[in-house]
């Protein structure tokens, strides 16, 4: 159901509930950023504060509509999608496009008090063997993802371990005592790791670097190498890597 405005929405809906109609995506018409941005948080706080029925239905919004630049909508989108918009419509679904804002999206509805995390494991990354680097990480989503894309990036075979830590980064788990040299040494012993490879070198985050000679005293017979501080500097520190002697 399309208004010409808000107002001419909110009777046009209120003709359409009186007929029986329950079922409907409202859009207010609004074309320009500025306007969508305004109707959708006035609809959405009429509907949830003031129980107005006839703007409590899903929205949709047209960045398509909006400019010529498809780039330009996927920004106007990922404003209206963190501003109630139930269903955007886009000019293409490119996939550098499509997955920011599907992220977005997964991130806005993830319950803010579970943090979103991958299993604890041994991830291969682009077919590892018994020679690739052994590296270690937490279980926190975002730093899976962002890690395994770079290992990926680097073309270099590698095994990716995931300590659980509760979903959280490197360095908060580390200060909350949830990623520990006795913890990682755990893992390490009992994670299968130790079957898959024959050098016994780990890598750890560059942000526990401090934690260096506890692991070496926890894991006598690993070799402990610090890796770089940012995911980005992986691919050229992989592409250097050489097994400790």
């Amino acid at each position: 159901m399309k208004g010409k405005n808000l107002d001419d929405l909110v009777e046009t809906a209120d003709k359409l509930i009186a007929a029986g109609v329950k079922d409907m995506v409202i859009d207010t018409g609004a074309r320009t950023l500025k306007g969508a941005f305004e109707d959708n948080v006035v609809a959405r706080r009429a509907a949830v504060k003031d129980k107005f029925k006839a703007l409590g239905f899903p929205t949709i919004t047209f960045p398509c509509e909006m400019c010529d630049d498809l780039m330009m909508e996927a920004m106007i989108g990922s404003v209206l999608i963190a501003k109630y918009a139930g269903i955007t419509v886009f000019s293409d679904l490119q996939g550098e496009i499509l997955f920011p804002l599907l992220l977005e999206q997964l991130n806005i509805f993830t319950d803010p008090q579970r943090p979103m995390v991958v299993a604890e494991d041994i991830y291969p990354v682009t077919g590892p063997d018994e020679n690739s680097p052994v590296l270690i990480t937490c279980n926190f989503s975002l730093t899976y993802f962002i890690v395994s894309g770079e290992i990926e990036g680097s073309k270099v075979p590698s095994w990716l371990l995931i300590k659980d830590t509760e979903g959280l980064s490197v360095l908060t788990a580390w200060a909350a005592g949830k990623f520990g040299a006795d913890l990682i040494a755990m893992f390490v012993n009992k994670s299968g790791i130790l079957d898959k490879v024959k050098h016994r070198e780990l890598i750890i985050p560059g942000y526990l670097a401090t934690i260096k000679g506890e692991l070496e005293e926890e894991l006598p017979d690993w070799t402990i190498t610090i890796g770089p501080r940012e995911a980005g500097h992986l691919p050229s520190f992989l592409k250097e890597w050489k097994p400790a002697a």
